[in-house]
Order: structure tokens, then C-alpha cells, then sequence
């Protein structure tokens, strides 16, 4: 189909590479490819990076252990429609919570978030982070259960401190489960749409407008169904380099 010009209704004219070179000077395209890109470069290694800590931490025998799991598993499971509304009026710049203490901490001009160009995507970010910890947190403690605890037992009898052996021990044994996390969660991020249709809409202007936003437009708004097909297939070419590229880089840093 990205080789046709259709709308879903009449005849279908073979174009062949057409949609394709008009892609390469479609600015709204770039706009939506650069947004995808910024996106997963900020929200993956923020969601694995507190998931790793959050995991470390509940992997602990503290008290009630189970119920602090949990509580950071529930987002993830609460329904995306939800969550946004919530956020949505967290993030109200005149009545949300956040701006109403940065207002009294003295910031007279706090952040509009969600409706402010600037910082649209960014909210949208640490909502999404927000949603995704407990999932990740999930396999990080499934990682680290595996860990045989006479390693570390072995390390405090050569006299090594707790941040010593996170570095040494933990990461290491944990790079086979960094190495799957990061790859679900690159090609999560770029399939992120629900957040976004909710809590934006694309906008404001198309500062959120992500490429999986963009397919949908163009296919569901503007019926140019052979053109959302080879917007598809860029978004599958993408997310297959940089797999292929994590796939060759692992050789260098996860430990079997």
C-alpha cells in the first residue's frame, strides 16, 4: 500500500516510490521524526534508570515490601484514559498542584506544561515515565533475585561498600535484563500514542506530535492511507537500526 496513492474509498493508483521521496521533503514529517527521537531519548533512560533504583531498593527485606511494590506496579496497570486525566489537572497551570507550589515557593512564572510549546513534551515524558516504572521494576527484581547472594558475601569479606558492589556486582548481573529492557523500551517509546492523543492532542502547535500521532492523522483524518503506509514503514526502518545497533553493542557490555 505505501507504493499507492488511495483514501480508502475509490481506485487504487500504483505510485511507486512517490510517497517516499515526498516523505524526505515533508516538513511536518521531520518535525513528528525529530519529536519521536527526543522523546525516546528522554524518557528511556530516565523510566530504566529509577526503575534499577526503585527495584534495588524494594529488593531489600524492609517492611512491608509487598505493599510499596505494588503501589509502584499500580500505575502501570491503571488505564491509560485515567491517567491522563489525572495528570491532566496536575498539569492545569492556573489550578494544578504543582504550579500552585511553585507559586508559593516564590516562581512567579511557573510553566504552562502541557498547553506551553516548550514544555509539552517533557510533561508528556514524565507522565509516560510515571506510567511505565512499574513494568520495568517488574523485571529489574526479577533480575536481581538471580543474583547469587554469595557474590556479594564474597565482596563484603574483601571489604566492599554498598556503592561498590552495585557497580561491580549488580550492574554487571543485571546487564542481560538492561539489555531487553532497553530494547522494549526504545520500541515502546516510539509506539507511544495514547498519552498523547489525550493529553495534547499533537499540540500545542505540533510540539508533540510523534510519528505514530502523525500515521494516524494522515491515514484516519486525511485518508491518505498509501502515504500513513510508507510513514509505517519509516517508523519500522527506525526502530530496526536501533535494535540492530543495540544488538551489535551488547557484545561489549552485557554479561552472560
Amino acid at each position: 500500500m505505501s507504493f499507492t496513492s488511495w483514501n480508502g474509498f475509490g481506485k487504487i493508483d500504483f505510485i511507486g516510490f512517490s510517497n517516499y521521496k515526498q516523505l524526505l521533503g515533508d516538513s511536518n514529517f521531520k518535525i513528528s521524526f525529530v519529536n519521536s527521537i527526543l522523546f525516546m531519548l528522554i524518557s528511556v533512560p530516565v523510566t530504566l534508570f529509577i526503575s534499577v533504583l526503585i527495584a534495588v531498593a524494594l529488593n531489600q527485606g524492609i517492611r512491608f515490601v509487598k505493599v510499596f511494590r505494588t503501589a509502584v506496579f499500580l500505575p502501570y496497570v491503571t488505564a491509560t484514559i485515567a491517567v491522563a486525566a489525572v495528570w491532566q489537572l496536575i498539569f492545569n497551570p492556573s489550578l494544578g498542584p504543582i504550579n500552585g507550589t511553585l507559586l508559593r515557593l516564590g516562581i512567579e512564572n511557573p510553566p504552562g506544561w502541557l498547553s506551553s510549546p516548550s514544555w509539552a513534551l517533557i510533561s508528556v515524558s514524565i507522565v509516560y515515565i510515571w506510567h511505565s516504572i512499574g513494568y520495568y521494576m517488574i523485571l529489574f527484581l526479577a533480575g536481581l533475585q538471580n543474583i547469587p547472594d554469595y557474590l556479594y558475601e564474597a565482596a563484603e569479606l574483601d571489604g566492599a561498600g554498598k556503592v561498590s558492589k552495585f557497580f561491580h556486582i549488580t550492574l554487571p548481573m543485571l546487564s542481560p535484563v538492561l539489555f531487553f529492557t532497553t530494547i522494549i523500551g526504545v520500541i515502546n517509546s516510539f509506539k507511544v500514542f495514547d498519552l498523547i492523543y489525550v493529553l495534547t492532542g499533537g499540540g500545542p502547535g505540533r510540539s508533540t506530535h510523534v510519528l505514530v500521532y502523525d500515521i494516524y492523522n494522515t491515514a484516519f483524518k486525511q485518508f491518505e492511507y498509501g502515504y500513513a503506509s510508507a510513514m509505517a514503514y519509516v517508523l519500522f526502518l527506525v526502530i530496526l537500526i536501533i535494535s540492530i545497533l543495540q544488538f551489535v553493542g551488547q557484545r561489549k557490555w552485557v554479561s552472560d
